[in-house]
């Protein structure tokens, strides 16, 4: 987030912004799930988890009364994931892919494979997503099959090349964006990351580059919901509204190196900020990427049997 929206925020209504920062979607439900939802306003909500998360009475229904902003929203965006269009507000969105250091790496990455077998000289350098949907599903697509696979053995399979993948992986926790980050100084040299997180690393290392692997990734959706159990719903409608105002929405998809779902503030960016492929990917690149889909509670389990196994 733009600290100099937060302060246009405030300085416009008096309303104060307090920030809670997590590092994957698993850990924001966990912080959640401590208060049963209490304590916060708007929650940055993923589009596979909204389904979930309203079935718990957890999100408020949307009021497109107190958002007129949202006329400027891609309708796409809106509708990409089940119950979004009825409890979220599209935020950005974007790609998972590699990131890597040019100088460290001794090759052209193109593939997940690069960071699922990494060679010798990058083991104890690798970095991972600590999230289950992200980390089988990349491993899914680096064997050719669907990141959203409930297939037994095609998911054996990729428990079985992430186990072997684990003696290279320094860090299953995602890694910080400021000048510190272990990709910055090296620690790291490949590993998975958003796509625009790599732009903002980059203002520290000219070395680091972003690649969507040929096989494709996750397109992700990010949505902002405000928490029925908030006691300022008016205010976090307000500062919903706020942030897709056309200009505003603009400038912070620049902060951020973000894809804006807002068609209004899509007009005013810059040609270079458009034509950038790591922010907006080329359709043949989009086509072989995917979209997390509901997965049934049988396969889910699964899934988090094998992210334990992994990871702990």
């Amino acid at each position: 987030m733009d600290p100099e929206i937060l302060i246009e925020f405030e300085q416009r209504t008096g309303i104060k912004v307090k920030q809670s920062y997590f590092d994957s979607d698993s850990a924001r439900d966990e912080l959640l799930l401590e208060t049963e939802g209490q304590g916060f306003d708007v929650a940055l909500i993923n589009g596979a988890s909204i389904r979930i998360l309203a079935k718990r009475g957890w999100l408020e229904p949307l009021d497109e009364t107190a958002i007129p902003n949202l006329k400027h929203v891609d309708p796409r965006w809106r509708t990409e994931h089940e119950k979004a269009e009825d409890f979220g507000v599209p935020y950005f969105w974007g790609t998972v892919g590699i990131v890597y250091r040019k100088d460290i790496v001794p090759f052209a990455v193109s593939s997940w494979m690069d960071l699922l077998q990494p060679i010798e000289a990058l083991k104890g350098k690798i970095s991972m997503i600590g999230d289950s949907a992200d980390m089988i599903g990349v491993a899914l697509k680096a064997l050719g099959y669907s990141l959203n696979s409930t297939n037994p053995e095609e998911l054996d399979e990729a428990e079985a090349l992430l186990h072997a993948q684990a003696p290279a992986v320094r860090t299953y926790r995602y890694l910080s964006l400021n000048e510190d980050s272990a990709l910055v100084t090296g620690q790291v040299a490949m590993g998975m990351m958003y796509n625009g997180d790599t732009l903002m690393l980059q203002e520290y290392n000219d070395d680091i580059a972003f690649v969507l692997p040929e096989e494709g990734g996750n397109i992700w959706t990010d949505y902002l919901s405000v928490l029925s159990a908030s006691t300022q719903k008016a205010a976090a409608k307000q500062f919903i509204n706020f942030l897709n105002e056309p200009e505003i929405a603009a400038r912070l998809a620049q902060y951020v190196h973000y894809a804006t779902p807002n068609l209004a503030a899509e007009k005013l960016l810059p040609a270079d900020f458009k034509n950038d492929p790591v922010v907006y990917p080329s359709k043949k690149a989009l086509d072989r990427s995917e979209t997390y889909r509901r997965l049934p509670p049988r396969a889910q389990k699964n899934r988090s049997a094998i992210f334990s196994r992994i990871v702990y």
